[in-house]
């Protein structure tokens, strides 16, 4: 049985291709910013399209910050997509001065070595040995700006995807139950909704007591 999945409300994601995709996938995701619900929710996809400060702007006046944090932190099921990854890093490069969650060790820069930006397009996505979820497959990108990929996420047990557009850029990362997408795993097509699917699956072992 697929775990109750929640949306989060950021007010800068367009939540209705995440919520197609899970659909398709025979889930019924809910929407909401409240704490109370985050808090509680089997899993949880914390979407994102557009700028950095607006984000995080939103989730601490919704009072999200503390309650997403914790939730990574103890490993429960959790999606960032596209904008949702940056969030959850230590700062960016989009937004100097502008905290994100600090849930993963690293800072978002510019894609400098892309043609033109923002980089629209499918790439191919080449995981590290230690990914559980993400396999290799081709995955459509929205994006400007990327994960550093910096050696504090290894070192804090993140295993790391990584793609190539005129520069090697971080993909994807994952920890346990906990995924994060640069790319749009919703738009992705049959690799994108196998991947929502693995990390359905995950989540649900997760909640059952399983091993992650």
């Amino acid at each position: 049985m697929s775990p109750d999945v929640v949306l989060v409300r950021t007010g800068v994601a367009n939540v209705a291709s995440v919520t197609a995709a899970l659909q398709r996938l025979g889930v019924e995701p809910r929407l909401s910013d409240d704490p109370a619900v985050i808090r509680g929710a089997a899993a949880v996809v914390l979407p994102g399209v557009g700028a950095f400060g607006a984000g995080m702007e939103r989730l601490d006046a919704a009072g999200l910050v503390t309650p997403l944090r914790a939730r990574v932190e103890r490993g429960e099921p959790t999606l960032a997509v596209c904008l949702g990854l940056q969030l959850l890093g230590l700062e960016s490069e989009e937004e100097p001065g502008v905290p994100g969650l600090g849930v993963a060790p690293t800072r978002t820069r510019r894609l400098t070595g892309a043609p033109r930006l923002p980089h629209f397009g499918w790439n191919q996505v080449e995981p590290d040995p230690g990914c559980t979820m993400l396999t290799a497959g081709e995955a459509y990108f929205a994006h400007s700006f990327r994960l550093d990929d910096s050696p504090a996420l290894a070192a804090e047990g993140w295993s790391v995807a990584r793609s190539l557009e005129g520069e090697p850029f971080v993909a994807a990362i994952e920890r346990g139950a906990v995924l994060g997408c640069q790319f749009h795993p919703e738009l992705s097509g049959t690799y994108g909704a196998a991947l929502l699917e693995r990390w359905l699956e995950r989540a649900a072992l997760t909640l059952s007591g399983g091993a992650a």
